[in-house]
């Protein structure tokens, strides 16, 4: 800002959106979100309307009365979202709100996967724990890990084998075993795609960097 002064100063207000509130404020006004519509823009502008500028300004006005902050600053904040929510910046706050959601459901499936990597791969089972369809699941899934479910439980699965056979000497057949594999010459070549050698010769090109 180039045309501030001490007498005309330039007032600046910054509030960081809070996606479960956003969430918890559709749910409430019964507001769709904004599934399968084109991306908006992460940063636009636009005039301040009356009312949103009558909160904003109320909002301020707390630090003149900071023992009222506590009680009443998070009702204006709420206002303001709802604002907000309800202008023509909806659609871009939706989907914040819907992504915060999304990424919520992928942690939890992952989370699950870190858990039960050794348990036959089961999609239904993953989708029920993060509350979503299969289908979206998987697209969502790999939009974040980049990766599908399926391909992140083998890279979880080999990584452990790697470390047992490295760590704890065990020979293949054993670790593949361990982490869920039915069969050893599937788990070698899975093992071969990743680390780029079989399990015996990884392990020994490992050992042998460790003891240089």
């Amino acid at each position: 800002m180039i045309e501030a002064t001490p007498t005309v100063p330039y007032l600046c207000l910054r509030l960081d959106l809070d996606p479960a509130e956003l969430s918890t404020l559709m749910m409430e006004a019964k507001l769709d979100a904004a599934a399968n519509q084109p991306l908006e823009p992460g940063l636009s502008l636009s005039p301040v309307n009356p009312q949103m500028l009558d909160a904003a300004i109320r909002l301020v006005q707390l630090l003149e009365t900071p023992q009222d902050i506590a009680i009443l600053a998070p009702l204006i904040v709420r206002e303001i979202l709802y604002r907000l929510l309800s202008g023509e910046h909806s659609r871009r706050l939706r989907q914040i709100a819907l992504a915060d959601k999304q990424l919520q459901a992928i942690g939890r499936a992952i989370n699950w996967l870190k858990w039960n990597y050794s348990q036959p791969f089961q999609i239904d089972t993953i989708a029920r724990e993060a509350c979503m369809s299969p289908s979206s699941l998987h697209h969502h899934f790999k939009s974040v890990t980049t990766m599908s479910p399926l391909q992140y439980q083998k890279q979880l699965r080999l990584q452990q084998a790697r470390r047992l056979m490295l760590g704890q000497g065990m020979d293949a057949a054993t670790a593949s075993y361990y982490v869920g594999y039915e069969s050893p010459s599937q788990f070698s070549r899975e093992y071969s795609r990743l680390f780029g050698a079989p399990p015996l010769r990884d392990i020994a090109r490992l050992k042998s960097g460790q003891e240089m």
